[in-house]
């Protein structure tokens, strides 16, 4: 049987995660930062999501140099848009934040935990 195809992409992600995606899975898996349940790669919608922590209803996106493009712009304000219509609240980091600067980029998501 054929997997549906948001669930076997989002497998693959998992499989072939980034380096900043590495790190911040890091500190994020086993509930350690707060007690919260978050998941990585996780189809929601239309989209896949870098992490979300359902009970916050809180998505955090990790993005490369390429969402710094005019097409890339444009569209991650339409998928926040979609996914804040879905109750969601989305933070976004640039790779390099997670890479120079993970004490402040976990500092921000435990304040959006709380």
């Amino acid at each position: 049987m054929k997997r549906p195809q948001p669930i076997s992409q989002a497998r693959d992600l998992r499989q072939n995660e980034t380096e900043p995606e590495q790190i911040l899975w890091s500190w994020l898996r086993n509930n350690q930062l707060n007690g919260a349940k978050i998941r990585r790669q996780q189809p929601i919608g239309n989209y896949i999501v870098d992490f979300v922590c359902f009970d916050k209803k809180l998505i955090i996106e990790i993005d490369g140099g390429q969402h710094n493009e005019n097409q890339f712009i444009e569209k991650d304000k339409e998928r926040t848009r979609s996914l804040q219509s879905e109750g969601f609240r989305v933070i976004r980091f640039w790779n390099t934040d997670v890479l120079t600067n993970i004490d402040g980029v976990l500092m921000h998501i435990r304040k959006a935990l709380e």
